[in-house]
């Protein structure tokens, strides 16, 4: 990551007890399979046939929607599915190239929030229909967004339907934790300087969906002090920080969280590590996939009762 790109980007999941893999393994094959197939055999043509997208998230979702063929040019970052990282790539999320983006000719260009509005500016000014997303604040916005991109490429049925699964998914979620204890959890998604979830956030979904209390839910800014979270005392800690894929920054918080003896979650051994990208980065398919293991994580009863009764979550 560049000195440019964003501080606190919300890393693979740490070594984990094979019920859990098998529950995790069985929710997929349940989940992803079934979006992805229907939206990309529904039938309908894009209504653009060149588009660039200057966001992974947004990357995602075109290829969620069945329009991967055509994208023809993404950024560095956008590395899900595995075929977009074979795409044309024309920069940064926040430093692209105007020139490789206007080589590549394309109808629309995809931005986010984070995309300079200068930039932005200059590809409209050359012609080029620029629609920008925002980041989301919530499942339900990460799911509007999707629609309206569906909307956007004509694709508006296939989005619809990966949107009715992936609600099923935390619908499902929902009725399988409410019955039991709401534990407290901080979802770490910053290391230099430590950063937490926040109320204002779709991570702090993860949280409440996943029958978790956020222990920073009343903090204005993401900012955090290690003192404070050790007086808070987690049941859970949950580290969604870049730089996990191979252990590194993932695996030095973890080590750092377990020097604390004091907390209940040391002393549980429920410090654990997930990807940043599914955490911080979602589409409604990887909201509902990474809610399956948060919810596991908070509530580890959840991989048990999977085991024991198939139709127990999904």
């Amino acid at each position: 990551m560049t000195s440019s790109e964003p501080a606190h980007r919300c890393c693979s999941m740490s070594i984990m007890p094979s019920r859990l893999l098998l529950f995790l393994l069985t929710a997929l094959v349940l989940s992803l399979p079934a979006s992805l197939s229907s939206a990309a055999h529904a039938g309908a043509a894009p209504l653009y046939q060149r588009i660039v997208s200057l966001s992974p998230l947004l990357t995602e979702n075109i290829f969620l929607l069945g329009a991967g063929d055509n994208l023809v040019g993404n950024t560095l970052y956008c590395q899900r599915p595995h075929a977009a990282q074979d795409i044309e790539k024309v920069g940064s999320v926040m430093e692209s190239s105007i020139e490789k983006i206007i080589s590549l000719r394309p109808d629309l260009i995809l931005a986010s929030n984070l995309t300079p509005l200068a930039q932005i500016a200059q590809l409209e000014r050359l012609g080029f229909r620029v629609e920008t997303f925002a980041q989301p604040a919530s499942f339900a916005e990460i799911c509007s967004q999707f629609l309206r991109l569906g909307r956007l490429l004509g694709l508006e049925k296939q989005a619809e339907m990966v949107i009715e699964q992936a609600t099923d998914t935390v619908r499902n979620i929902q009725d399988a934790v409410a019955g039991l204890p709401r534990q407290k959890v901080f979802l770490q998604v910053g290391a230099h300087p430590l950063f937490s979830s926040v109320k204002n956030s779709f991570t702090h979904d993860f949280i409440e969906l996943g029958g978790g209390v956020n222990i920073a839910e009343d903090q204005r800014s993401g900012a955090i002090k290690v003192e404070k979270v050790v007086a808070l005392d987690p049941d859970v800690i949950i580290i969604a920080v870049m730089g996990s894929e191979l252990g590194g920054v993932g695996a030095e918080q973890q080590q750092m969280w377990n020097t604390y003896s004091s907390i209940r979650a040391t002393r549980s051994g429920r410090v654990h590590v997930v990807d940043p990208d599914l955490v911080c980065s979602p589409s409604p398919t990887t909201f509902a996939d990474t809610l399956v293991t948060i919810a596991t994580l908070i509530h580890p009863q959840l991989a048990q009762a999977k085991t024991e009764k198939p139709s127990a979550l999904l």
